[in-house]
């Protein structure tokens, strides 16, 4: 998708389209003088900017704890995805049952036919957005009598041309585009802003993405759905290979767990790059992943593995998976700490990187589960306690120091970025007195959030923290709030005159300024941004005129705690956080973004007796009508 524009904006050089080898009217980012190759380094840092999945606003948290850790020797499992709350990647609950074939509940997206996230009698599973990056480039040498062919091995292969016609209501006529194909997928202008391909005189890029062939996500999610075990879930994975971007974590009745990063990834290995990268391919494949190869050289092909269901794509085997460990988290960073006292390494830099920093979400997780798992006992009701714990790693970390920084400003006084003074002595004390939590009770939650936003945004790194990361320890690095750094000030005068502008008080509770309206209603909701690690992930645009954040756009979805109690039946609790309907006239448009808002969940009634006692069971017959 993201490289759907320049896909259709790539055209030969403009010297080609007057001797005849390119339509008119096609735009693109061409050169006829064959210069204007991109810098390595500012692509590297576009690319690594590009596919981190740490830094987009959807994404998931999940963690499956083993028998060992829990009262009765039974897997558990906490979903929580983070997926918009409006438009068509809104999640819909359902349980799916065909007698004596299957019997599944959970969460599917909207128009698909199967449940996407869910469980069954023995197991249950949740996905998160995985690093691997699914595409890479291949570099074309052109051939320089002629634009639109490329040499391999030194002989021209022409490109396809390909017209798409598009009907486009109001025009008589369709509206086209063309593209060209090579052996290696389409030629591409760019992966975006920031990321220009330039299709010259002398060079060309071609886009592999292997998912663009694969359509067993289906299959894959089914075959999921019918598994009686997290063993069932790894050959369900490894026979139909459809997941194209997510990884998989589970939890099963007989105490098993499973983190496996069980996707569809162009088989891309360390030794292909270091053989046949191009310069532009050895600044972006150690930044992001994104190989570029040169084209030119048939040795340079993808290749393929003996258990990979289409060529050139890895197979299940080489996937960064972790079986049974007392806890398998995931928080959108890589397979690397799946769990942190076993870390998962060995694997290509595709699959993601190992050594690195994580994000502050993941940092926050990984203390809170291996927490839970030591001390055991646990039970889906720990599960739910965690969902809702809203505890912010970023406070924890930088509050107590953002507060005596504060305290330490000549005058209570400190100049924002319009070059006022402003008086932020009150934000002082109530930074200090901060639960570090952010429930809607919380008092100082929304001055921490504001503050903290306008510091990371403006403040490198290496500036901010005392402590560096370091990689012998991940979980607790960088850290130490270093209250010298020149934008604390700044960003405490600029969050102080903001919250004033908006008649806020710095102390007001997180769910007076950060809610959503339901039928005028005002809902109160917790949680907080990616920045400040809380679990309980919430996106939502800042708009001061309507009292803070006002509606949620990204965040905590369709949330499940799975557990067994030796019963037929699994011990379920779930939760949809915008509700089943988006009709306002619906009894179901606003009832479980309630539930949410008071922090309680839905009993799931899974088994055939519990459904059929529901006092609100309603049973509709579909008929085909002829």
């Amino acid at each position: 998708g993201r490289a759907v524009d320049g896909i259709t904006a790539a055209q030969p050089p403009v010297a080609a389209t007057a001797r005849g080898a390119a339509p008119s009217g096609a735009g693109g980012t061409a050169s006829a003088s064959g210069t204007g190759d991109p810098d390595p380094a500012t692509t590297a840092e576009a690319a690594r900017e590009l596919f981190d999945t740490t830094r987009y606003d959807m994404g998931s948290n999940a963690v499956a704890f083993a028998g060992s850790t829990t009262a009765n020797g039974k897997g558990l499992l906490l979903g929580n995805p983070h997926y918009p709350w409006q438009g068509g990647r809104r999640f819909w609950q359902s349980q799916q049952t065909i007698p004596g074939e299957l019997n599944v509940s959970g969460g599917s997206l909207l128009g698909t036919a199967v449940v996407n996230i869910g469980f069954n009698e023995k197991v249950a599973w949740s996905h998160t957005v995985a690093t691997g990056t699914p595409v890479n480039l291949h570099q074309l040498t052109l051939d320089p009598a002629d634009p639109t062919a490329y040499l391999v091995d030194g002989k021209p292969e022409k490109m396809t041309r390909r017209e798409v016609g598009v009907q486009v209501a109001g025009s008589t006529d369709p509206v086209t585009r063309t593209q060209w194909w090579t052996r290696y997928g389409p030629v591409v202008s760019n992966l975006g802003p920031g990321l220009p391909l330039p299709w010259t005189a002398t060079t060309a890029y071609a886009l592999n993405d292997p998912n663009a062939s694969n359509l067993r996500a289906s299959d894959t999610s089914l075959a999921i759905g019918k598994a009686r075990s997290v063993a069932g879930i790894q050959d369900a994975l490894r026979r139909t290979q459809g997941l194209p971007w997510i990884n998989t974590i589970a939890a099963d009745s007989a105490g098993g767990t499973l983190f496996t990063q069980s996707q569809v990834l162009p088989r891309i290995t360390d030794e292909l790059v270091a053989r046949c990268s191009t310069p532009l391919g050895r600044a972006t494949y150690p930044s992001s992943g994104l190989a570029v190869l040169d084209g030119s050289r048939g040795d340079c092909t993808l290749g393929s593995d003996p258990d990979a269901v289409q060529p050139g794509i890895f197979g299940p085997g080489k996937a960064p998976t972790l079986r049974d460990a007392p806890y398998a988290e995931n928080s959108n960073d890589s397979a690397w700490l799946a769990n942190a006292s076993t870390p998962v390494t060995g694997y290509e830099r595709i699959w993601g990187n190992t050594g690195t920093q994580r994000s502050m979400r993941t940092r926050g997780a990984v203390e809170d589960v291996s927490a839970m798992a030591a001390k055991g006992g646990l039970t889906v009701a720990d599960l739910q306690k965690q969902q809702f714990a809203n505890r912010v790693p970023a406070g924890d970390l930088a509050a107590a120091d953002a507060a005596k920084a504060c305290a330490a400003l000549p005058g209570g006084s400190a100049t924002g970025s319009d070059g006022a003074a402003v008086d932020v002595s009150a934000a002082c004390g109530v930074l200090a007195a901060w639960d570090h939590t952010a429930d809607t009770s919380s008092r100082g939650a929304l001055l921490f959030d504001r503050f903290w936003r306008k510091l990371t945004q403006n403040t490198p790194v290496k500036d901010l923290w005392l402590v560096p990361f370091s990689a012998a320890d991940p979980v607790h690095t960088p850290r130490t709030l270093n209250q010298a750094a020149p934008g604390i000030g700044r960003a405490l005068a600029d969050t102080v005159t903001e919250l004033k502008a908006a008649g806020i008080a710095l102390d007001a509770p997180l769910g007076e300024n950060q809610f959503v309206v339901r039928n005028g209603e005002k809902l109160p909701v917790g949680g907080g941004t990616e920045a400040l690690g809380v679990w309980n992930k919430i996106e939502a645009p800042w708009n001061a005129a309507a009292g803070g954040y006002p509606e949620v756009v990204h965040g905590s979805s369709h949330i499940q705690a799975v557990g067994w109690d030796g019963s037929r039946c699994p011990v379920a609790r779930t939760l949809l956080t915008y509700s089943q309907s988006s009709n306002p006239n619906s009894p179901h448009y606003a009832d479980q973004t309630r539930l949410f808002s008071q922090e309680r969940w839905v009993k799931s009634r899974f088994c055939e007796w519990d459904i059929l006692t529901s006092p609100q069971l309603k049973v509709v017959w579909p008929r085909e009508r002829r």
